[in-house]
């Protein structure tokens, strides 16, 4: 049997009810101060400034206002080394000729064509990794893939001028335009902008990259003015820049379609019957079906992927 313990004979203290009196609660915490708590789930509002109200109000105005339907496609952006080589090997020939056409030693036409027959296509990336050099140093400006983009935008524009129309719907008319002003999205701080590049169609590529890169610095200063991001007939938005692989951009209004050009993912594609790892952007183009049909929208998209993939398309107007 266990030890009982020992009755204490010390007198128990008793207290009345009414002399029991509560705990002090702990001090408030001054106004607009938080009290810190461990796991405490908290919350905060931010008064949404112009701009973002602003692009709330025309995303969802196209919303409610387009009959809007995106079409996809992929665009090799090869590099080949061999197409490479090949492209070198051809300037050093023609560098040769030239010497030999200056000393009266002409080569046959026969060889010439020959020689310019083997001239395989070369795509924008190739292109760029050639150039890009003597392009920074004549221009003072980076050669970048959004010019040529925005160049074959306004090809494959001048191509489909449904695609470059809009719907006038309080006279329910088409308004065609025989300009093309292209609005390149810029993601700034405040929100994204999309400044106008005007008359791209009267444009080279040196033309396209300075007015980008101004455009671009005016908009990281927050100096772009209202005349900059008026207009347009056509939007291009690089969600590749942040990694995006395959998105559907919503139209801006009163624009009828916009293009969406994403990151460049190499890819396994059959290529000539083989598997052959390549570099592959997803382009897609969201459209206004209440005015563009499937068949333009699709031959637009195919005419961008063709200028890009073999720019000699633009050079010959196929």
């Amino acid at each position: 049997m266990p030890p009982v313990p020992p009755v204490s004979t010390q007198p128990i203290d008793s207290k009345p009810v009414s002399a029991v009196k509560p705990a002090a609660a702990p001090a408030a915490a001054p106004p607009g101060e938080a009290v810190p708590s461990k796991g405490a789930r908290s919350e905060h509002r931010v008064k949404m400034n112009r701009m973002r109200q602003r692009i709330a109000q025309r995303l969802k105005e196209a919303q409610n206002t387009c009959a809007m339907l995106t079409t996809f496609n992929e665009i090799d952006m090869r590099a080949s080394p061999a197409t490479l080589e090949l492209l070198s090997a051809m300037l050093r020939w023609y560098q040769h000729w030239c010497l030999q056409r200056i000393s009266g030693n002409v080569r046959p036409k026969q060889e010439i064509h020959c020689a310019l027959s083997c001239f395989s296509a070369c795509n924008i990336r190739e292109m760029r990794a050639i150039h890009k050099d003597p392009f920074l140093k004549k221009h003072n400006l980076k050669l970048g893939f959004m010019s040529a983009f925005v160049k074959a935008a306004a090809f494959a524009l001048q191509d489909q001028p449904v695609v470059n129309a809009v719907i006038d719907d309080t006279t329910k008319e088409i308004v065609y335009r025989d300009y093309v002003d292209i609005s390149v999205a810029v993601a700034t701080p405040r929100g994204l902008v999309v400044p106008v590049v005007r008359n791209v169609e009267n444009m080279n590529f040196a033309d396209i990259e300075r007015a980008i890169y101004e455009l671009g610095e005016k908009a990281r200063k927050n100096e772009l003015a209202i005349e900059d991001m008026d207009g347009g007939t056509f939007t291009i938005s690089n969600g590749g820049v942040f990694g995006s692989l395959f998105g559907t951009p919503i139209i801006n209004p009163p624009q009828s379609a916009i293009l969406g050009m994403h990151a460049i993912v190499d890819r396994p594609v059959a290529v000539g019957g083989k598997v052959e790892v390549r570099p592959m952007m997803y382009v897609a183009l969201t459209y206004d079906h209440r005015l563009i049909d499937g068949r333009e929208a699709v031959t637009f998209l195919r005419k961008i992927k063709a200028a890009v993939e073999d720019p000699r398309v633009l050079l010959l107007d196929l």
